[in-house]
């Protein structure tokens, strides 16, 4: 039998539970599929997937802008003084 080398890690039970659901569909074990990915980071010398940020269509990518504007004070926002004045206001401009 082979020598073998504990490796521990924390993960999100719900992410814990999909993954075993989700590996127990082709008859592997999460092991299975650790030992599987480092084998894979060993053969290509390097993550065996390709890493880049989410892209987003232009219309998302502008409002993801514009939060970080409001967030950051370079878009001035109306505020209420209550959800019943901003409803108010909504009905207003219907």
């Amino acid at each position: 039998m082979a020598k073998t080398a504990n490796i521990n890690i924390r993960i999100d039970p719900e992410t814990k539970k999909k993954a075993e659901q989700l590996f127990a569909k082709f008859g592997i074990t999460v092991t299975d599929a650790v030992n599987i990915f480092l084998h894979q980071s060993l053969m290509v010398g390097g993550l065996p997937f390709e890493m880049k940020q989410p892209s987003y269509n232009a219309e998302t990518e502008a409002a993801i802008q514009e939060a970080r504007d409001i967030a950051g004070g370079k878009i001035p926002v109306k505020s209420y003084a209550s959800a019943r004045e901003l409803f108010e206001e909504l009905d207003r401009e219907c």
